[in-house]
């Protein structure tokens, strides 16, 4: 299940990167030695295009590497270029199910809606009903079902994901698909709440006015990897994926934040069994 080729070929480029100043040469000196302009080994350095390991390997022997490193970096490359489970369901390597694929935890606050690793099928078929996005029914249904494949990780022992969620109050007061598809959501909030790779936090109204007023992020860590943080933040108009150091550690300095001033996960649950049982 976990081949996000987007976050692996990021890895194979900054090693690329790496390995080519390591031995000495500039991107200009290097390409034509290995039979490729200056401005596709610079995309392939930056992850903006893939790389075939016949290429790889003519980079490695230019770069003078050899043995278990070399086996390593030409089984990257082959991760790097091999298709994620969600290609069978019509989607790209573009957004963010890629880079989820492939972290270790995500820390995500989310102001007008349940997490999508929280969300139950009728909830977010009733999300995905609301989109302006064009979607035919056939359409809605996949989407559905990928969203539902990505939680299974939450209970994975092989593959598992680790979940922070900060939820603002009002989302569990807006009756998303109907009252009944509602209280259902609240329920399984709190049934996920009791999982070992679920930490389940609501932000109160009564708090006012709070670090994370512009809206809602998250944060992508993929420990093992190598690679930083990543954050993600969707919008009207689309979505920014935001790998800037600075930025991150500011979006991680307000999420602790959010964490701090939010009811804790005991406290939490309780609330939402209170707006459930009104419901």
């Amino acid at each position: 299940m976990r081949r996000g080729s987007l976050v692996r070929r990021r890895q194979l480029a900054r090693t690329l990167r790496e390995l080519r100043v390591h031995a000495g040469l500039t991107i200009e000196a290097a390409a034509p030695r290995l039979d490729v302009s200056p401005a596709k080994l610079s995309r392939i350095e930056n992850a903006h295009q893939g790389v075939d390991v016949h290429l790889v390997r003519s980079m490695l022997d230019l770069f003078d590497v050899g043995g278990d490193r070399w086996t390593e970096i030409i089984q990257l490359t082959r991760e790097a270029g091999a298709k994620g489970w969600w290609r069978a369901y019509g989607l790209d390597d573009k957004g963010y199910l890629p880079l989820e694929s492939e972290a270790s935890s995500v820390r995500d606050f989310t102001v007008t809606y349940v997490p999508g690793l929280l969300q139950t099928e009728d909830y977010a078929r009733a999300l995905f009903e609301a989109s302006l996005t064009p979607r035919t029914a056939e359409t809605i249904e996949r989407d559905v079902q990928v969203r539902m494949i990505r939680q299974r990780r939450l209970t994975s022992s092989t593959d598992p994901i680790q979940l922070f969620a900060v939820i603002d109050e009002p989302v569990l007061y807006r009756p998303v698909g109907g009252p009944a598809v509602m209280n259902a959501q609240l329920r399984h909030l709190v049934a996920a709440a009791a999982f070992d790779s679920v930490e389940l936090q609501v932000l109160p109204t009564g708090i006012g006015a709070h670090p994370a007023m512009g809206g809602a992020f998250t944060i992508l860590s993929f420990d093992g990897l190598g690679e930083p943080d990543m954050g993600y933040v969707e919008h009207p108009m689309g979505a920014v994926h935001v790998d800037k150091e600075e930025d991150v550690a500011r979006a991680r300095l307000v999420f602790d934040r959010l964490r701090s001033v939010a009811l804790d996960p005991a406290e939490s649950v309780a609330l939402i069994e209170r707006v459930a049982a009104q419901m």
